[in-house]
């Protein structure tokens, strides 16, 4: 299914969809971290951080830095891979599903207030 908008129709909906994320106090992600997590939840696993660093073209501590912060908020986990040390596997959470699919629906809601 192909849903076409104007340039003005897609950058109202993204700031409706992010002013939608300010007001409800929902976790404040910088692009680069949304960008992180939306990979970690859609793309199918295993993620390691060596690998997200070469998927987003980014160097590895940008990744470390990004998922500290989604570790404390809950979105993430990090755990040693048990067959090769050296990589860091990164695992999604409930609490981290539940934002991501919380995100979706309100991309959804507010695609269906756009003016035609």
């Amino acid at each position: 299914m192909s849903i076409v908008l104007r340039p003005s129709q897609a950058l109202r909906l993204w700031q409706q969809v992010m002013l939608s994320q300010v007001r409800d106090d929902a976790p404040d992600l910088t692009m680069r971290q949304t960008a992180i997590l939306f990979t970690i939840y859609l793309d199918p696993p295993p993620h390691t951080v060596r690998g997200l660093a070469a998927r987003l073209n980014v160097t590895k501590p940008v990744i470390t830095r990004a998922l500290d912060t989604m570790g404390a908020l809950k979105l993430v986990s990090r755990h040693r891979d048990e067959l090769d040390k050296r990589n860091v596997l990164i695992k999604r959470t409930v609490e981290g599903a539940l934002f991501v699919e919380r995100f979706g629906d309100v991309i959804i809601a507010k695609a269906h207030e756009l003016p035609i």
